[in-house]
């Protein structure tokens, strides 16, 4: 028996290790698989400038995936268009053991469009992997290589993937052919990790080993603020055949009005006509700008078009014009010409969209940075911004898609870092007021009023546009803490002129209160219940991010049954914090027939240290329980 296990061990360890076993998942290292769903096992990029119009990029990346989860990393896949080829790709996926499984060359891998089905027209492709994994773990090893004409670009390289995946090895390579070619890099978030950086002979190699995958917390900065990454940039650089050099970032802005927006302008005498019959008679230039942007609005829809140069360059307003469509950079332009025919000055600004707050850095001028484009209107010594694609924001109005973010502003004369509009704290700002009436067979009745500014007006005001049925869900899902609840009205009043945005809303339900023998239980709060705790960590590793602060005002009247008399009631509360500040109050009028309510909620924006965690979580607590407090009713006829 003993021979027989020994051979059998023996055995095992043969079959481990006269395989690949560098693939093999049972080496990696633990501190690798704490947290993760994949472990990238060698992630190594290569840079070759050859030329100022000739940039190879060729990848290896080894990925081991531990769950299914590990599946979005990947990434086995390459973009492609006009102006940059694929010249190889291939993959092999091999097993736990590291044992080959399977290996698949151009011809197996999908070649799709690389943007939605929302785009009418684009060059972009992407050829992906499509694999589905039998079991788990398994690795997927990849290599491709790209070459393009195009060096406005250098890839950027991130140590890790994202949250929730390690790294054993990365390696990333830039190899220039001369000093004009040199890149400028920025480092990020290198920290205390184990990156070296080593220049020599033309090449700038970054090095990495063992980075232990970063646990995903709420209410924590996102991944990319966060992430060890290297960006680079060339200042000389050439771009769909226009040559270019870029130090500040107003030569960036320079470039671009030169090269993207200058002479596409052009629009139809017919055109002319209407705008200036549109703004007869007006002479603020503001109200000018309003005007156009409604019959913007109006008249056109956004459907996404990449191309021009680089994807970048917008399609003619006179084409904008006559199609009566176009994607944000062609609405942008369309509406830059339409304002500039009747004298408002419009500027063509680039940003960074989405509800993370990402802005351009100050030190780092690039092509490469936006997503989306926007108009910077100037009146009065002050920015109003504008988002071209949108047919149903007011004018002035961005929301949490392009606020608060350092952006590029286009000029003539070059291009100005700007920030946009910041919605800060009690900006964003709600005000719900109720009349409800308690009945004795525990019934509500009410009817409430919603007033919403700020981002908690872009949260709401879409509501307008919603059927009946959708209404209904909604209002039953904000209320899910009232069972059975009857929407048996609703009115709407949309004010863009001052951005408020107002409902009006009758509801009843049954069996809302409690009836315990001669007691009647009920929560004072039906309408704006604040019970949001925040998870609890044992050890946060992240810091505490409040996106965007706001305030919530409730003010409710409440009439008892006329039987019952009040015989418990909450205590008035006033708490302060660090994190904002929290105040409930009850008034009875003389009869006791009546109750007052009324509730402030601040929240600060803002970022603190890990450390105050608990604290913001233990804030919230208390906030949820006294929100969650019951009022108690007695019946008269009781001694």
């Amino acid at each position: 028996m003993r021979l027989f296990a020994f051979l059998a061990c023996f055995l095992l360890f043969h079959a481990l290790y006269s395989q690949e076993s560098n693939y093999q998942s049972l080496i990696i290292n633990k501190s690798l698989i704490q947290d993760a769903n994949a472990v990238v096992r060698l992630n190594e990029t290569t840079i070759n400038i050859n030329s100022i119009n000739e940039l190879v990029v060729t990848k290896k990346r080894v990925v081991t995936v531990l769950n299914e989860l590990g599946n979005r990393n990947v990434n086995a896949m390459e973009w492609y268009d006009d102006s940059e080829k694929i010249t190889n790709i291939q993959a092999v996926v091999y097993d736990y053991l590291g044992k080959e499984i399977n290996k698949y060359k151009q011809k197996d891998f999908e070649d799709v469009s690389a943007v939605s089905g929302g785009t009418l027209y684009s060059d972009s492709r992407v050829q992906y992997l499509n694999y589905t994994p039998v079991q788990y773990p398994y690795t997927i090893e990849f290599i491709s290589e790209t070459k393009t004409k195009n060096t406005g670009y250098i890839p950027s390289f991130y140590f890790l993937d994202g949250f929730q995946v390690s790294a054993e090895k990365c390696k990333y390579t830039i190899n220039y052919s001369g000093s004009d070619l040199k890149p400028i890099i920025k480092e990020y978030s290198f920290n205390t990790l184990n990156i070296s950086k080593k220049e020599i002979d033309n090449s700038i190699v970054y090095e990495a080993i063992n980075i232990p995958a970063i646990n995903q917390e709420i209410l924590s900065p996102d991944f990319k603020s966060i992430a060890p990454k290297v960006l680079p940039r060339l200042v000389n650089f050439h771009l769909e055949g226009y040559v270019g050099k870029i130090e500040t970032w107003n030569d960036v802005g320079l470039w671009m009005h030169s090269n993207l927006i200058q002479g596409r302008d052009e629009l139809t005498e017919s055109t002319k006509s209407k705008l200036h019959s549109l703004v007869k008679g007006i002479k603020d230039d503001l109200e000018k700008a309003k005007i156009v942007y409604q019959y913007v609005q109006n008249n056109t829809r956004y459907i996404s078009l990449q191309v021009g140069i680089g994807g970048m360059q917008p399609i003619s307003a006179i084409e904008v014009d006559r199609v009566k469509y176009g994607d944000c950079k062609g609405l942008s332009n369309y509406t830059k010409a339409l304002l500039n025919e009747v004298g408002v000055i419009a500027y063509y600004t680039h940003v960074e969209s989405g509800s993370e707050k990402n802005s351009f850095e100050t030190d780092f001028p690039t092509l490469a940075a936006g997503d989306h484009v926007i108009l910077a209107i100037p009146y009065n010594d002050k920015y109003y911004w504008i988002d071209c694609t949108s047919q149903i924001h007011p004018f002035g109005f961005v929301g949490d898609f392009t606020d608060d973010r350092k952006v590029l502003v286009i000029k003539p004369d070059g291009g100005e870092l700007v920030n946009t509009e910041a919605y800060v704290n009690e900006t964003n700002y709600q005000s719900t007021k109720a009349k409800y009436t308690i009945s004795e067979n525990n019934s509500i009745k009410a009817e409430v009023v919603i007033k919403t500014e700020g981002i908690q007006y872009d949260h709401h005001f879409n509501l307008e546009n919603n059927n009946s049925d959708e209404i209904n869900k909604y209002y039953t899902a904000t209320w899910s803490n009232i069972n059975n609840l009857n929407i048996e009205n609703y009115s709407f009043k949309n004010d863009k002129e001052n951005i408020v945005f107002e409902e009006n809303i009758i509801v009843s339900a049954q069996n809302y209160a409690t009836k315990s023998g001669d007691r009647i239980l009920f929560s004072v709060n039906p309408f704006n219940k604040n019970e949001y705790i925040p998870k609890r960590y044992r050890n946060r590793t992240l810091p505490l991010k409040i996106d965007r602060g706001f305030v919530d005002e409730d003010e409710y009247v409440i009439e008892l049954p006329k039987n019952y008399r009040i015989e418990a009631i909450p205590n008035a509360e006033n708490i302060e914090s660090e994190f904002g500040s929290y105040m409930v109050s009850f008034e009875v009028d003389d009869l006791k027939s009546f109750i007052v309510y009324k509730k402030k909620l601040l929240i600060k924006e803002g970022e603190y240290s890990k450390e105050k965690y608990n604290a913001y979580r233990n804030f919230r607590k208390k906030i949820a329980q006294i929100d969650n407090s019951k009022i108690v009713l007695l019946n008269k006829s009781t001694n």
